[in-house]
């Protein structure tokens, strides 16, 4: 997937996330014990986190090009998006009729985990290179905090 598709997903991912706190925060409030309510805010705050993190896989796809290790990191974020915090959404939602769900939440904390170390290993120096969008002569002076320009 291009730059531009992983952060169109991290976009949508982010919305889905403050759909589904505002949710919790109005919809399952007085409905489901504190500690339940608890559980699902914390499946909100990693979508949340994760999506912002597409949106990084997104960006640094388009800074350094196409890159295996930077779509291996989005697919794993992506992965673990939908299984992190999907088993502890539903786990709630199913009000303690499904807790075998709590024993795959795991799985998309070690896919979060994974799409870390693989995108720290992107970032390293020699597999970025020098930026693949190049950039005019007037961002290239700003950039360079040229005095004709301003910083």
């Amino acid at each position: 997937m291009n730059g531009a598709g992983w952060a169109r997903i991290g976009a949508i991912l982010g919305g889905v996330a403050v759909i589904a706190g505002t949710f919790g925060a109005h919809g399952l409030e007085g409905k489901v014990e504190p500690k339940a309510l608890e559980t699902f805010e914390i499946g909100v705050r990693y979508q949340m986190y994760h999506a912002l993190a597409l949106l990084a896989v997104g960006l640094l796809a388009l800074r350094a090009g196409p890159s295996r290790a930077i779509s291996a990191a989005g697919w794993l974020f992506l992965f673990g998006s939908i299984v992190f915090p999907g088993s502890l959404y539903l786990l709630v939602l199913a009000g303690g009729t499904a807790n075998w769900l709590g024993m795959i939440t795991p799985i998309g904390g070690v896919a979060f985990v994974a799409g870390w170390i693989t995108l720290a290993n992107a970032c390293r120096p020699e597999r970025l290179g020098p930026p693949k969008v190049s950039l005019d002569e007037t961002s290239t002076r700003v950039a360079a905090g040229d005095p004709q320009r301003g910083p």
